[in-house]
């Protein structure tokens, strides 16, 4: 009799990691959208560099959490070693990471404060079948961020 295989099960995603060169502009544009600022710190040693592969590094993190508690953002700015890549210009079809999505409550409004701190829009708000109003803009640092308002549940 074959033996069933059991995968260990899946618990949450804990967070989406973005690296910028600003943290106290990512901090701030992220908290205007409605993040929390649920602490900041330096991350250094020899395990941190086992973990990512990059050996001594020192790395200044900010960790930012939506309202209901569910998700987060790890915004990381690298002290050491050196940022070697630089992909926060990528077009929406480039490989690797795309974009975070995060639901408002009026997309309008969102936009209106967010273009206070530098975003721009990269196509149009659109409407995809009478459910959402979708749009993407480029925030801190040319970051890509979509944005979905739901439709019929004010």
């Amino acid at each position: 009799m074959a033996e069933k295989s059991q995968k260990s099960a899946l618990l949450r995603m804990d967070n989406v990691g973005i690296v910028v060169e600003s943290l106290d502009e990512a901090i701030s544009f992220f908290s205007e959208l409605g993040l929390v600022l649920e602490g900041r710190a330096t991350v250094e040693g020899e395990w941190a560099g086992r973990v990512t592969g990059l050996g001594d590094q020192r790395v200044e993190i900010a960790m930012m959490v939506t309202p209901d508690g569910h998700s987060r953002l790890e915004l990381s700015r690298f002290l050491a070693p050196s940022v070697v890549a630089d992909h926060r210009n990528a077009p929406v079809n480039a490989l690797g990471y795309l974009r975070t999505m995060f639901t408002v409550g009026n997309i309008d409004e969102t936009l209106e404060r967010l273009r206070k701190r530098g975003a721009k829009l990269v196509g149009d708000v659109v409407i995809y079948k009478d459910m959402y109003r979708l749009c993407y803009i480029r925030g801190p640092e040319g970051i890509l961020i979509g944005l979905a308002e739901e439709l019929g549940n004010k």
